[in-house]
C-alpha cells in the first residue's frame, strides 16, 4: 500500500468538502496568523493561475464498531490550513479568529480596470472603480448581469464585454487547481512528521502535540472540539488573561459548557512560575492518565489503534477520549493546579527563571496528579513531588530522550507501593558522595548565570529564607521577586584591573551573590579585603558605609548563609581561584542540605 496519493482538485471542491465536514480543519496552527496582505497575494496568485503549493491531508483510519460495521474516517487537513482559512475568509466571507481570539472579516477588494487585489480600506470604499469585497461576487445570489450594468453606469469607460471577461476570470479562481497529497492512515506519526517537514516550505514545524490536537479536535462524537478548546484556551488565558473576554464573546457554544466553568478561574490567577502550553498540557495528561511517555502513542490511541492486533477499534477511541477528557479536567482543576504551584514555591521556586527545565515541571505535575488519583495523603504527595522535582534538576534527568524517561519513570511510580521507595532507589544510584564531591562540584565551575546549579543554590537560599549578601533586612527572595540582579563578591572591575579579563573568569557563578544595589555601589571596585575591612570598622564605630549589618554575629551568619568563606577578609585578586574552589564547596554543601531536607 502506498504511503500517499496525489490528486488534483479545485478550490471550490475543497471548500465544499470542508463545509460538508469531509475534510476537517483541526486548527493545528491556530489562530489565523496571516496578515491581510498575504491573503491578497494568495488571491492574486490564483487569479494569475500561479500554483499555490500542495494541501496535505491525513486520512483518519476506519474504525471497527462494536456491531461489526466500519466507521468511515475523516481526512484531516494538516498542512495548508492558513491558505484554506484565507480562501474561506476572502471568498466565502467567513470570519477568522486572530491571535487575541477576536473574530474578524478579511475583506479583499478587486480593481477591474487594473486587475489587482488590495485589502479593503476607507479609500477603496469611497472609490466606485473598486469591488470592495470579492466575497459578494462569489456569493451564490450574486447577479453578474445586474452588477455589470450598475458598474458600467458608474464607470462608463469600462465596457460590458470587457467587465464580463474580467469577472469571469475572477470567478474562475474557484475552479483553480489544487494539488492534494493524501497521507495513508497506516503511516506512523514519525513518518507523517518527516513528510510534513520535507514538503512544508512555510517554516512552520508541527510537533507530535500538534498532531494529537488534530486527532482530538476532529472527533465530534466524543466531544473532541470541547476537549481541544479546554486545553487551548487554558494555556492561552494563563499567559494572557486579556483573551478571556474575547473567548467568552466569540465562542458562545463553549462558554455554556461545564468545561468553560472549569477553566474560567484562571483569568484571575497570576503566576509566572508554570505557564503550560497546549503541548505541556497534553504531555502531562498523557503521562499520568495513560502511563506512557511517547505522544506518538497518544495519536495512535485516539485513532483507535490496538497495539496487539494492529486493528483500529471504536472502543479504544471511546476509552481514550474518556481518559483524555478526565485527565484534562484534572489538569485544569483549580485546586490541583494551585496546590502544585504551592509545592513549587515550598521548594524555593518562586519565579519561572529559577527553573529552565519545562520537562521537569511537566513530570512533577504528572506525578502530583497520579499520586492524587491514587489517593495518597497530601503530606506524602508534597514530599514526593518536591523531592523528585529537585532530583530531576540535579541529574538533568529529562534533558535528553525525555519521552523515554517519562515513560520509564511514570510506570515505576505507578507500580510502587510508596513513591518515596522509587525516589530512594534513584537517589542511592545517582546521588552518591562521589556525585556530590566530583560531578556536582565540576558542574558549579561555569559562567552561565542561568545554570540549573546556580538556580538550585538560589532555591536553597529561598528555602532557608536567607538575607542578601551583607544585608540584614532584605532577603534573597525579595530581590528575585523584584527582578534584582546578581553581583560579584570579587567585583568585576576589580578583577578586570587585575588581569582577569575574560567573562569566563570574572562571571563564574561561584562569584555571584544577590546583593542590594546600594551595597553593590558601596563596594564598587574594591578588593574583598578592603570592603570587608570597612565592614569591620563600621561594626566597631557604628558608622554605616556598606549595608546595615551592625554586629559581628550578624556578619558571620550572613556570610555563612551566602556561602562566603571567612578567609574573604584577607583576600585579593591573587586569592581569586582559591576563593572559587572554597565557595563552590560551600555552595555544594548548602544544596545537598537543601535536597536532604525536602
Amino acid at each position: 500500500m502506498s504511503n500517499y496519493n496525489v490528486n488534483n482538485s479545485t478550490v471550490n471542491a475543497l471548500l465544499g468538502w470542508i463545509e460538508e465536514d469531509i475534510v476537517a480543519i483541526p486548527e493545528i496552527q491556530r489562530p489565523f496568523v496571516w496578515k491581510p496582505s498575504k491573503v491578497r497575494e494568495l488571491l492574486d496568485s490564483l487569479y494569475k493561475d500561479y500554483p499555490i503549493g500542495y494541501i496535505i491531508t491525513w486520512q483518519n483510519p476506519d474504525a471497527r464498531l462494536k456491531d461489526g460495521t466500519v466507521s468511515q474516517g475523516k481526512r484531516i487537513l494538516i498542512d495548508g490550513q492558513q491558505r484554506v482559512a484565507a480562501l474561506m475568509a476572502a471568498i466565502s466571507g467567513k470570519e477568522v479568529l486572530n491571535y487575541k481570539y477576536q473574530k474578524r472579516r478579511i475583506k479583499i477588494a478587486f480593481h477591474p480596470f487594473e486587475e489587482r487585489f488590495e485589502v479593503q480600506n476607507s479609500a477603496i470604499l469611497k472609490d466606485k472603480t473598486w469591488i470592495p469585497d470579492i466575497a459578494e461576487v462569489f456569493n451564490n445570489e450574486f447577479s453578474q448581469f445586474n452588477f455589470i450594468n450598475t458598474y458600467c453606469q458608474e464607470n462608463p469607460e469600462m465596457s460590458h464585454d470587457k467587465l464580463n471577461g474580467i469577472l469571469q476570470r475572477l470567478l474562475n479562481i474557484k475552479h483553480s487547481t489544487l494539488g492534494i497529497i493524501e497521507l495513508n492512515h497506516t503511516l506512523d506519526i514519525e513518518t507523517v512528521t518527516e513528510i510534513f517537514i520535507r514538503i512544508n516550505s512555510s517554516g512552520v514545524n508541527l510537533s507530535q502535540a500538534d498532531f494529537a490536537m488534530s486527532k482530538i479536535s476532529v472527533n465530534d462524537v466524543y466531544d473532541g472540539p470541547i476537549i481541544r478548546k479546554t486545553i487551548d484556551y487554558f494555556s492561552h488565558i494563563i499567559k494572557s488573561p486579556a483573551v478571556f473576554d474575547n473567548i467568552k464573546n466569540n465562542d458562545s457554544e463553549f462558554t455554556t459548557s461545564d468545561h468553560f466553568n472549569k477553566i474560567k478561574w484562571v483569568k484571575d490567577y497570576n503566576t509566572n512560575i508554570y505557564e503550560p502550553s497546549y503541548s505541556d498540557v497534553l504531555r502531562v495528561v498523557f503521562t499520568f492518565k495513560f502511563l506512557r511517555g511517547r505522544l506518538s502513542n497518544l495519536v495512535s490511541l485516539l485513532s483507535g489503534r490496538d497495539f496487539e492486533t494492529r486493528e483500529y477499534k471504536e472502543e479504544i477511541i471511546e476509552d481514550s477520549f474518556e481518559e483524555m477528557d478526565d485527565g484534562v479536567l484534572k489538569f485544569v482543576d483549580e485546586t490541583n493546579f494551585k496546590r502544585f504551584i504551592i509545592i513549587l514555591k515550598s521548594a524555593g521556586i518562586i519565579d519561572a527563571k529559577l527553573i529552565r527545565s519545562k520537562n521537569s515541571l511537566n513530570f512533577a505535575y504528572a506525578l502530583f496528579l497520579l499520586l492524587r488519583e491514587r489517593g495518597f495523603n497530601s503530606s506524602d504527595i508534597n514530599h514526593a513531588v518536591r523531592k523528585w522535582l529537585v532530583i530531576s534538576i540535579l541529574i538533568e534527568r529529562y534533558s535528553s530522550s525525555p519521552e523515554s524517561m517519562f515513560d520509564y519513570d511514570i510506570k515505576r511510580f505507578a507500580n510502587a507501593n510508596n513513591p518515596i521507595d522509587y525516589i530512594t532507589s534513584i537517589e542511592n544510584g545517582e546521588l552518591s558522595d562521589a556525585y556530590w564531591e566530583n560531578t556536582f562540584m565540576d558542574s558549579l565551575e561555569t559562567s552561565v548565570a542561568s545554570s540549573p546549579y546556580f538556580n538550585l543554590y538560589l532555591m536553597a537560599q529561598i528555602y532557608d529564607n536567607d538575607y542578601a549578601f551583607l544585608s540584614k533586612s532584605i532577603r534573597v527572595q525579595q530581590l528575585i521577586e523584584e527582578r534584582g540582579d546578581v553581583h560579584h563578591v570579587f567585583p568585576k572591575k576589580y578583577l578586570q584591573n587585575n588581569r582577569y579579563n575574560h567573562h569566563r573568569h570574572y562571571n563564574q557563578i561561584a562569584n555571584y551573590v544577590y546583593t542590594e544595589q546600594a551595597v553593590n555601589l558601596a563596594i564598587s571596585a574594591q578588593a574583598p579585603e578592603k570592603y570587608m575591612e570597612v565592614l569591620k570598622q563600621q561594626i566597631t564605630n557604628n558608622e554605616f558605609a556598606i549595608g546595615e549589618i551592625d554586629n559581628e554575629k550578624l556578619l558571620k551568619d550572613n556570610m555563612k548563609m551566602n556561602c562566603v568563606p571567612a578567609s574573604i577578609f584577607s583576600m585579593t585578586a591573587s586569592n581569586y581561584d582559591e576563593f572559587l574552589i572554597e565557595r563552590r564547596r560551600m555552595m555544594m554543601e548548602k544544596i545537598r542540605r537543601f535536597y536532604k531536607s525536602l
